[in-house]
């Protein structure tokens, strides 16, 4: 029995699934001016305005290989505003989000996770143009032939294929390992398809829409029936990364026998790969540049808690930004004067990043949010989660948004939802909020509760 359910309208509603798919974008406008409410942003103003100048700067290409730091505090929209950066890009644009944690947990030495994570934040747009016949199936025989090595069976000598499209048809006789292709295909009468010449790959792109009323109930994509020639030139794009060229040419083969192949399955391992493999596939996608079929298109690493890297990985991200090939590296880091990790001496320097790294970045402050900013913050986020909340308990959670953190403001919405719906209220109140601030301590409470304990223990 197939089973059929209707899909309902979800346009027009906002949805959330996890913590920054609301983000669409920087919200500016077409003079780049931030509008208060827009894309999923609410304030935050000069840092958006600064990351659509950033945004400017790398389409237009004059950003390649420089890096940005978004510094501010815990909460402020950090990661926001380096996932906004990707979105105003376009969805071609390659985005590479880590953690400064992730480089130490990998199965590879740090700097080699970290130059990886680099070659996932380059893509390389690779322009193929392909001989093709291309049309609607009007003929399919297969001409067989007597088996040349006796018996009774039959053998497939070539097949002839019919071809339509808007300007004429065309018969092809066709190589019986096309034949296959054609089976594995299921390709019959009515079917439009392509057939590439140099390779003989078939690809079934449809059912011509000539056959668009023949069943009530039908499973079928409908295709147009396709214009010009049967047999053309057609130029086909492929979106790879560098790291999927780095991994294509350095995964190991191993021998062919049964217990080689079994050790592969059974352990596989991360390869490393070395500078060698990788100068070498930068020689081949530099010559694909200058003959003009591929176009480099470099995206966005972006690296939150840069604070937890050492020394050894901030020497190898200032190499590594000195590359002829290297993406745009966006910063995030919350902390002040901090000691850099790996360094000799305990000298404090600005957001845990040397001071020669510091010397190269533009830097683009977040701002904590005002009440009113807050206010707003939550009730959308009210809006999302479905909840109904009054005026009063409204201001009570934002003032808590300012004096203790927002975050702590946010995450009291859904408890008090739930008491106000236990007490049989629709809507929630500000003794809910109370109630909540009883049961849930926020971070200051915890630490002066800490301090006055501290002389007991």
């Amino acid at each position: 029995m197939v089973q059929i359910s209707e899909v309902k309208d979800t346009q027009g509603k906002e949805s959330r699934t996890a913590a920054h798919t609301h983000i669409k974008g920087l919200g500016l406008d077409e003079h780049g001016v931030a509008k208060r409410v827009e894309g999923g942003f609410v304030g935050q103003a000069v840092a958006r305005e600064a990351c659509g100048i950033i945004v400017d700067l790398i389409k237009s290409k004059k950003m390649s290989g420089k890096a940005i730091l978004l510094a501010g505090a815990p909460g402020t929209g950090k990661t926001a505003l380096a996932l906004a950066i990707s979105q105003e890009l376009g969805p071609k644009v390659p985005f590479c989000p880590i953690v400064g944690s992730e480089l130490y947990s990998a199965e590879v030495k740090k700097t080699a996770a970290l130059m990886e994570n680099f070659r996932k934040a380059i893509g390389l747009r690779i322009k193929e143009t392909k001989e093709v016949y291309e049309g609607e199936i009007i003929e399919l025989t297969p001409e067989e032939a007597e088996n040349p090595l006796g018996g009774y069976g039959k053998t497939i000598s070539h097949v002839i294929v019919g071809l339509k499209t808007a300007k004429g048809t065309k018969n092809l006789r066709l190589d019986p390992s096309i034949y296959e292709s054609i089976q594995k295909e299921r390709v019959a009468v009515g079917d439009v398809i392509y057939i590439e010449a140099n390779t003989g790959s078939v690809k079934r792109v449809g059912r011509s829409d000539a056959y668009a009323t023949e069943f009530d109930l039908e499973a079928e994509e409908y295709v147009p029936l396709p214009k010009g020639e049967v047999h053309k030139k057609k130029e086909i794009i492929q979106d790879v990364t560098l790291h999927d060229l780095d991994v294509a040419n350095a995964r190991p083969q191993g021998g062919q026998d049964v217990l080689s192949m079994m050790g592969q399955l059974l352990k596989p391992r991360k390869t490393e790969i070395t500078d060698k493999l990788r100068s070498e596939v930068n020689k081949v996608v530099s010559k694909y540049i200058d003959q003009g079929v591929a176009e480099l298109i470099p995206g966005v690493l972006f690296i939150d808690e840069v604070n937890m890297l050492d020394i050894e990985c901030f020497t190898y991200l200032n190499r590594a930004l000195e590359s002829t090939i290297a993406p745009i590296v966006v910063l995030a880091s919350n902390r002040g004067m901090t000691v850099v990790r790996g360094s000799d001496d305990d000298k404090k320097s600005p957001h845990g990043c040397p001071p020669d790294l510091i010397d190269r970045l533009l830097i683009v402050r977040t701002l904590p949010y005002n009440q009113e900013e807050i206010k707003i913050i939550i009730s959308k986020r009210a809006t999302l989660e479905g909840l109904r909340i009054s005026h009063d308990a409204l201001d009570k959670l934002a003032s808590h948004g300012s004096t203790n953190s927002l975050r702590y403001a946010l995450q009291l919405l859904a408890p008090a939802g739930i008491l106000s719906k236990t007490a049989g209220r629709t809507e929630i109140l500000s003794e809910d909020i109370e109630e909540c601030e009883v049961l849930f301590l926020d971070s200051r409470s915890s630490t002066k509760i800490l301090e006055q304990q501290s002389g007991y223990l």
